[in-house]
């Protein structure tokens, strides 16, 4: 038994490689692509910060390693270039722009709006003209050449403002989807985690929690206190969870950006019913002004007002950059006056006429 043991493992070491042996067959094309010229995408920043309205380059660059070419010009396959943005689960991408040799397409919302910028031969930097409120996030570059791909992510930010938002019915009355549209109704869009934090980091403190565009819901604390997570707690973003987004209700956080247009209040003789705020901006040329539009002057342009005015929303707020005596005297902020009466409650009224 121990000659016939001593012979086969002679016979196992001595083996030739078999033409058919297709284990070995891979090893060998592996070996051959990892000596090879590894394709490389390569983000120049991975941060890139632009406002609503702007135009902007995300950078994206594809290499050949251990060659000092281009990797466009250093091989026989076409190059195909994907853009794609990530969501918030990073289980689904949104398609945005694909090029292949003379082939262009554009996806969705982004149709008419992005193209390469193709400075060399090597570039695969995406411009995204007219900056949209929901542009905000991370995108990936994805580069294929053959059977070799590499991929780089940038994430776009945009300057803008956060802000809480609850409905006429009062506090905790949104599900995920009604507090989408509330935010839409307003000229902003669902804010995302990043953003809370930044506006936290800035300040923020708001009490009652709201969805955020990831599904979870939070909210920014700077000064704590009862009932707000405790004294004895330390400042934060306060995270509720997940929560089913169409039984769960809560409030919202928005954000919106630059808007192309004037915000004003409108000099009037009179006091306002809603309904004659309504008619008296658009005897003006314009409509009146919604909740978002206020937050981004009070932000974005200094805008201060000691007036009350009415809002789209049928809200009365009134914006302080300056705090001062019987306007806002500790802080600045948007001031909320309520939901008043819309018959029967006198007030001015904030007017926005969009810019063509």
């Amino acid at each position: 038994m121990k000659t016939l043991l001593f012979l086969v493992l002679i016979s196992a070491c001595g083996a030739e490689p078999h033409p058919g042996n297709s284990s070995l067959e891979h090893e060998r094309i592996i070996h051959i692509q990892e000596n090879g010229p590894r394709l490389l995408v390569v983000a120049e920043q991975a941060k890139i910060f632009s406002h609503r309205g702007g135009n902007v380059t995300l950078p994206c660059k594809f290499y050949h390693e251990h060659s000092s070419t281009a990797a466009a010009g250093s091989g026989t396959h076409k190059i195909r270039v994907k853009w794609t943005k990530l969501t918030y689960d990073y289980l689904k991408e949104v398609d945005v722009f694909v090029a292949m040799g003379h082939h262009r397409k554009s996806y969705g919302g982004y149709q008419g709006r992005v193209s390469l910028r193709e400075s060399s031969e090597n570039d695969a930097s995406l411009v995204i003209t007219n900056i949209r409120l929901e542009d905000y996030g991370r995108y990936k570059c994805e580069v294929i050449e053959g059977l070799e791909d590499d991929t780089a992510v940038v994430t776009l930010n945009l300057e803008g403002v956060v802000f809480p938002y609850s409905p006429r019915l009062g506090r905790y009355n949104l599900n995920f989807h009604e507090a989408q549209r509330a935010c839409a109704e307003q000229d902003s869009v669902m804010a995302s985690f990043d953003q809370l934090y930044d506006a936290w980091r800035s300040g923020l403190d708001w009490c009652n929690a709201g969805w955020l565009s990831d599904g979870s819901v939070q909210y920014p604390i700077t000064k704590p206190r009862e009932p707000c997570g405790g004294r004895n707690t330390v400042p934060g973003v306060r995270n509720y969870g997940f929560w089913d987004k169409d039984k769960s209700r809560y409030d919202v956080f928005c954000f919106t950006s630059n808007f192309n247009g004037r915000f004003y209040y409108l000099i009037h003789p009179t006091k306002l019913t809603y309904d004659e705020a309504v008619q008296a901006c658009l005897k003006d040329g314009s409509q009146i002004a919604k909740v978002g539009q206020i937050f981004a002057a009070w932000k974005l342009l200094g805008y201060d007002r000691c007036d009350a005015g009415w809002l789209a929303d049928g809200s009365v707020r009134y914006p302080i950059s300056r705090p001062r005596k019987r306007c806002s005297p500790s802080e600045a902020a948007v001031r909320f006056v309520g939901f008043p009466d819309k018959k029967h409650k006198l007030y001015g009224v904030y007017c926005f006429r969009a810019y063509n």
